[in-house]
């Protein structure tokens, strides 16, 4: 399975991630956010997403720990991500719904979800977007 990931840059960036090369991804509250994070297996893939001005794919990262209960509030879960790689630009979300492949993609029919299933076609087509647009 792969993932994505929203985050407010000014809350905490990419580049910020890539700095400190690992990083507990708390804060989720939504139901269905939460579910993802528990179905979430070490050594899945993950794109980062910058929401709010920016909306745009960034980079990728990978789930280093499995869903365990968040320090500060035992009704959540919180997972671990290690830092992947920049993508070679950014990915907007304008781009994505253009693209009529991208229709069922979570990111389009539920964009305020902060944690969404990807699948493997939607990652390759992001990807190739990335290197070639």
């Amino acid at each position: 399975m792969r993932w994505l990931v929203k985050e407010e840059p000014e809350h905490y960036s990419y580049a910020r991630c890539q700095a400190d090369g690992r990083t507990v991804w708390a804060g989720v509250r939504n139901p269905v956010a939460q579910r993802n994070l528990r179905a979430m297996k070490k050594g899945e893939t993950v794109f980062s997403y910058h929401t709010g001005k920016e909306k745009a794919v960034i980079g990728t990262a990978t789930i280093a720990v499995e869903a365990y209960p968040d320090p500060n509030d035992g009704q959540l879960v919180v997972v671990e991500l290690a830092v992947g790689k920049l993508l070679k630009r950014p990915v907007a979300l304008a781009e994505i719904k253009a693209d009529m492949r991208f229709a069922g993609m979570p990111l389009v029919r539920i964009p305020r979800l902060s944690v969404q299933p990807v699948t493997d076609d939607e990652w390759d087509m992001i990807e190739a977007i990335s290197k070639f647009a």
